[in-house]
């Protein structure tokens, strides 16, 4: 066996990185040193690295893979291992783009790490510098009696992890299934609380008898009092989505986290039909499991000016790829006044280590203009005039067939421009009615299935999702 010295340093700088590694031997084997925090998740297998390592490997040709985050090109390098003695391999990686530089910074706003994990704190502290996260929020969560690892951390930022560019935010996910699986009111991220918020589960999530109660608008209004915001999780899944977003208890929309999820935005398509202005975030859920995140426009980081951008929806979701879009000259988060009728000139820049096949405008939830790259790209402008003739609201977004060290295909979708008119959309009371019948469906079920400690909370529960209801029947009404 030969030993392998790897040194792992950013090519510009100098300085050594954290970085994933992937060592696959002659045989076929992927090596890693026995004392390594691995990867968890789906696709290659890496063992983390704080800048240097050594392992051995067999004579013969060596393949090594090194990543570190979306911002870096992965470096691919194979060298022939000796029988016997030390192999030195120099590692520099260059980045594709520096997206800090330019102000916008990227994190993940859903992680936990489950009772298996025998190391919370070696991969809390690896896991957010491989992946160069300028924000990294991992959240507490009850689910029966299993004992997550991420529960041992405590509540709020932990400052020993925390750098001028960098902070770990410790969380919660607040929840409630009405069955194994299911959804039932749905789950949201709570960031930047400084108290827990209880419960933090409910229903069967805690035991066979436990009431179906608080719902989670509560929980909403608990954490705005802390000065902390609140992501609805998973696409919009659960039924107390709709009504949260109607009475205004949500910050942003957390988008497809686990990595078992596809891409699906029409429960956020149609909400923003109906007038309310949700900014799109991402996470990754279990572990990093895949290379999602959401990037938030602050120019100077902070952690206060980073949640302030999230709320002001100047966010773009991503595993991989830069995308930006301009409307009437203006940015994601803002509001725009025009005539009735008038072309609003709309811009879309994108950037991206691995080609895109495809760049869609998509306005009030149609895709109107697309352009399609047999060829694949990697940086380009895509320059459009709409016409513009009710309350609407503008993105973009984009997609590839090629696919990451995750094994997951590569995308990115901008949060919308919003348009206003004084003219009502088309497709508002069409999404409206939508909204109205599933708000339906799940008072039938709070009436005939829920299970309350009293009538009180069962009629509490009800009174909520028919406010909720109120809203969009109103909005089904607009001329």
């Amino acid at each position: 066996m030969a030993v392998l010295h790897g040194r792992i340093f950013d090519a510009v700088s100098g300085a050594a990185v954290e970085a994933k590694v992937h060592v696959l031997t002659s045989g076929g084997t992927f090596r890693h040193p026995g004392d390594s925090l691995l990867k968890r998740g789906p696709g290659t297998s890496f063992f983390f690295c704080e800048g240097t390592f050594a392992l051995d490997v067999p004579r013969g040709s060596t393949d090594i893979l090194v990543e570190r985050g979306t911002e870096y090109v992965p470096l691919k390098k194979t060298i022939y291992a000796p029988k016997a003695g030390h192999l030195d391999v120099e590692l520099p990686l260059r980045r594709w783009t520096d997206l800090p530089t330019a102000g916008w910074h990227p994190g993940n706003t859903h992680i936990h790490y489950d009772e298996k994990e025998t190391r919370p704190y070696d991969r809390l502290k690896m896991d957010s510098r491989v992946e160069g996260y300028s924000v990294t929020v991992v959240s507490i969560l009850h689910r029966w009696e299993l004992p997550y690892a991420s529960n041992q951390f405590p509540l709020g930022v932990m400052t020993d992890y925390c750098t001028a560019h960098h902070v770990v935010d410790i969380g919660e996910e607040n929840r409630h299934n009405a069955t194994t699986g299911g959804f039932g009111y749905g789950h949201i991220m709570l960031l930047r609380i400084r108290n827990l918020v209880e419960p933090v589960s409910r229903g069967m999530l805690v035991n066979a008898f436990n009431p179906d109660y608080p719902p989670l608008c509560y929980v909403c209004d608990e954490t705005r009092e802390q000065g902390g915001i609140v992501l609805w999780c998973h696409n919009g899944q659960g039924m107390e989505a709709p009504v949260a977003a109607a009475l205004g208890k949500l910050d942003g929309f957390n988008l497809f986290d686990p990595f078992w999820m596809d891409p699906e935005y029409d429960i956020w398509y149609r909400m923003l039909n109906c007038g309310l202005t949700l900014p799109a975030s991402t996470g990754t859920d279990w572990f990093i499991c895949s290379n999602n995140r959401v990037y938030v426009q602050t120019g100077d980081f902070s952690y206060d000016a980073w949640i302030e951008g999230m709320k002001q929806g100047r966010t773009f979701i991503t595993n991989g790829p830069a995308l930006f879009i301009e409307a009437e000259g203006h940015a994601p988060g803002d509001r725009v006044s025009l005539g009735g009728g008038k072309a609003a000139p709309v811009a879309v820049r994108w950037q991206s280590h691995y080609p895109i096949d495809r760049v869609e405008i998509v306005q009030d939830g149609v895709v109107v203009v697309e352009r399609v790259f047999p060829d694949g790209s990697r940086e380009g402008e895509l320059r459009a005039d709409l016409k513009v003739e009710h309350d609407g609201w503008i993105a973009a977004r984009c997609s590839g067939e090629a696919r990451d060290s995750f094994g997951h295909a590569i995308y990115a979708h901008t949060s919308p421009v919003y348009v206003q008119t004084g003219r009502v959309s088309p497709a508002r009371a069409e999404d409206a009615a939508f909204f109205v019948g599933s708000i339906d469906l799940s008072l039938d079920w709070i009436a005939r299935k829920g299970r309350y400690a009293n009538d009180q909370q069962r009629q509490e529960v009800r009174d909520l999702f028919l406010r909720g209801r109120e809203v969009y029947e109103g909005l089904m009404k607009e001329k």
